[in-house]
Formats: C-alpha cells, structure tokens, sequence
C-alpha cells in the first residue's frame, strides 16, 4: 500500500508541474482539482492502530488479551497479538489507546422507531410538529443512539420520505447517526395496528398512506409501492398492537392470503419482512407465510418454535418495550384505557414467552422497539434479556453475528475481522462478566471515524 501510494504521489507531483507549465487558467482549476483528490486520499490511508486490552473478535468465542487492529479506509486490515508499535504500520499511522479496555464489534438494534418517543410530553407534542421538526428529532436521536455504542439498526415504521431522508444523509456523511436499514411506512390493513387510529376522522384521512391495503393483491401493490419509494425492509402488522388506540385486540389482522402476497412481493423484489406480532396465530400465520423476523412475539407458543426452527427466521424480542409500557400504564395517565390494559396485559406476559423461545433453540436478534423505551438506553434490553435467563455471550452474539445476518450483512459487520468495516466499541469493564456495561459505552468508532472516546 505504502509503496502504491509514494507512487501515485510521484505521479500527481509529475501531473500537476506539467499541467502549470501550461499557465493557463483551465489548467490552474484541473491542478487544484488534483490537489484536492490526492489530500483527501492521503487522510482515508491514514492508518489507525487499536491497541485493544481484550478484544472479542467474534462473539461466542473466546476473547483475545493484547491485540492490536489496524484500520485503514474505513476498514479492518489488520489483526495481530500484542502491542505493534505505530511506527511499525506508517509513520502517519494514529494509536487509539484501549489497552485497559474491552474491546468488540459495535452494536446493532434491529427494531427503532427514530422519528419519536413515547411519553406524556413527546405524544401531546406530535401534532404540533412540522415534518422538518420531526426530521430534526430523528436526527437528535439517531445521534443518542450511535453515542451509546449501536452503530447500525433498522428502523420498522416511520414516515418514508423523512426516515429516507436521514439514512442517506447519514450514508453521504452529512449528518452523525447509526447506519439505518429503514422500513418506511408498514404495510399493514385498514383499520389494523399500522393504520393511523384514535383521531378525528378529517385526521384520520390526512394521515392514511398509501401503504395500508385489503385483500391479497392490494397488498401487493402497498409492498412494491413501499418498495419504490426506498424501503430496505417490508414491515408488515400481523397481529394488533398494544399502542393502537382501539379495542381491537393483539390478535390476527392481516388473512394469510395477504401475508403470503406481501411475503412473496417482497422476497421477489429482494426485501426482507419483518411482522410485527403479539397473538400466537398471528405469529404462526406470518411464520407459515415465510417472513424473516418476528417483532415482539408475546404469545409465541410451542408450534410458534417449531416454525422458527423450521422457517429459520428470527425472533426480535423488544422486552424493553413490554417493560416500558407497563411503568407508562400504571404511573401515567397519559395512555387511554384501551391502551393501558393492553400495555400491562402484554407487556407482563413478553419475558416468559422470550424464555420459552430461547431455550426452545429460536434464533434470536437483539431490538428494543426504541421510540417507545427512550433513544440512546437500547443497551436496557440486554439486562432484560440475562434476566430472563438468556447467556451474556448469547445477548452479544444476538447484537452482532445475528444481527448482521438478519439485515444480509454478514459479510460487511457483526464481527471484528479483516476485511470488515470498522465499527468498533469498548468498555472498561467485561459484559461477558456484567451484561450492565451495555449501558455506559465508552469508545464507539464506525467505518473507521471515532465518534466518541471517553
């Protein structure tokens, strides 16, 4: 590499006298130009050396004591044992020192809702907001939740336009946030949770997309029409949820023709779908329909695991949000009644059915539903997870290698390995041994640019 570039650099010296020889103002304009591209590739070589303490390459497995990384463009290029001294890789070459720390892949979030928080303040608030404020929300708390060490999560309901807007601006580097796989608007029934719902009806038809469909080809016009606009990931709403202001219960909404056609549209468009689903036959129904992520999955019962582990789809917990709706439900009066009694109803129930699930071998992926639990604390769910029995390195892998998998970037994330882009995280103490240093990340770098070193 070192050699490549001491001859590029040659090159565009030779480039830029010849190109000024001419004197010309044409000229003067192309040999700034190439000034301009040769400094910025100079500063993306630029190496950096990670002296790691303990480094956990790849969750599950054992940890490595005194490593070094070198990250170079973004990416990992090097592993090797013990300290390599920076003068070593490039006289250019930044040590980041985390040789007291532990050291890993960064954490990903499979289920976020960016645009919004759930809350007394926050929900009397979002009618008096314009679609640039809602924006500027997300983008303040796209912020909290990359400060708090998850580099990359897919958010499962939003408004499309704005939710798009702020995944490409972070792509383009504009704007500081997490890497989002966004889903949109969700493709969900009329009248269904998804569906606008508890308003006025001149409200109600202001704020219906185009997303909300009934009957099998229907909902196929709404997923390819959700995928046309950018969605990166179909989410649909088998089931009723807990938030939908109605007495429609969490039982199944969307028919099995409709699921399959959404399934179907989906896969052959190359998106994957995530259902939303509380009710066991609604969880079923979506299992059997061949969706690749179950949200929440409350009531999954034991013909629920067999589907999973038939079908090879995962299981995205959010136990943060069934316990977060019930503290809500009983110390607020900021939900309606419908609301509360299916908040404490599902949410008390959510941690016995996860046990289940796990110990029954169902693939898990870590996800909060943040949005309703408060941006930036996603690293809770993983207490709520140890507490209901599941192992620390079961929790990290299900943030990591599974989380990657889900969102088909195994081969990009998940891991800390050559090759890899470099989004890295520590802590000073071990979460293999206390699963709570999820919440207080103290080093977060992704794709090579350090975002927060405490």
């Amino acid at each position: 590499i070192l050699k490549g570039l001491t001859k590029l650099s040659v090159t565009m010296g030779n480039f830029i006298m010849t190109i000024k020889r001419t004197n010309s103002v044409p000229s003067l304009k192309y040999s700034l130009l190439a000034l301009s591209f040769f400094s910025s590739f100079n500063v993306l070589a630029q190496p950096q050396v990670i002296h790691a303490g303990t480094l956990l390459t790849v969750a599950g497995e054992k940890p490595l004591s005194k490593q070094t990384l070198v990250v170079t463009d973004g990416k990992i290029t090097k592993i090797q044992k013990g300290f390599i001294n920076v003068s070593d890789i490039a006289k250019d070459a930044q040590l980041i020192d985390l040789s007291s720390s532990f050291v890993m892949a960064g954490l990903m979030d499979m289920h976020v809702h960016l645009q919004g928080e759930l809350g007394p303040k926050n929900d009397s608030q979002a009618l008096r907001m314009s679609d640039a404020d809602v924006l500027m929300q997300s983008v303040f708390n796209a912020n909290k939740t990359l400060m708090a060490g998850f580099t990359t999560v897919r958010d499962l309901g939003a408004s499309a336009e704005q939710i798009f807007a702020l995944r490409d601006g972070i792509n383009k580097g504009w704007i500081q946030g997490p890497r989002i796989f966004a889903a949109g608007s969700a493709v969900s029934v009329t009248g269904g949770h998804g569906d606008v719902d508890g308003y006025s009806p001149d409200i109600l038809e202001m704020r219906t997309t185009e997303t909300i469909c009934d009957g099998p080809y229907d909902c196929r016009r709404a997923t390819r029409q959700a995928i046309k606009f950018g969605a990166d990931v179909i989410k649909i709403t088998s089931t009723g949820g807990v938030l939908s202001d109605t007495n429609t219960g969490t039982g199944q909404q969307m028919a099995d023709d409709e699921l399959k056609e959404v399934v179907d549209a989906a896969h052959a468009l190359g998106r994957k779908v995530a259902s939303h689903a509380h009710a066991a036959e609604g969880i079923n129904a979506a299992l059997r329909a061949g969706v690749d992520s179950i949200e929440h999955g409350s009531y999954a019962n034991k013909e629920s695991i067999k589907l999973f582990k038939k079908s090879g789809a995962y299981l995205v917990p959010t136990l943060l949000a069934g316990d977060t709706v019930v503290n809500l439900a009983k110390h607020t009066d900021f939900m309606s009644e419908a609301i509360k009694a299916k908040a404490i109803r599902v949410g008390a129930d959510m941690t016995a059915n996860f046990k289940n699930a796990y110990l029954g071998g169902v693939k898990i992926a870590y996800g909060t539903d943040s949005g309703v639990s408060s941006h930036g604390t996603n690293g809770k769910e993983a207490v709520l997870m140890a507490n209901a029995g599941m192992k620390n390195r079961e929790i990290l892998k299900s943030a990591t290698i599974h989380a990657a998998d889900l969102v088909n970037m195994s081969s990009s994330l998940g891991t800390l390995e050559v090759g890899k882009l470099a989004d890295i995280i520590a802590f000073d103490g071990n979460p293999l041994k206390n699963i709570e240093e999820l919440l207080d990340v103290d080093f977060v770098m992704k794709g090579g640019k350090v975002i927060k070193n405490q």
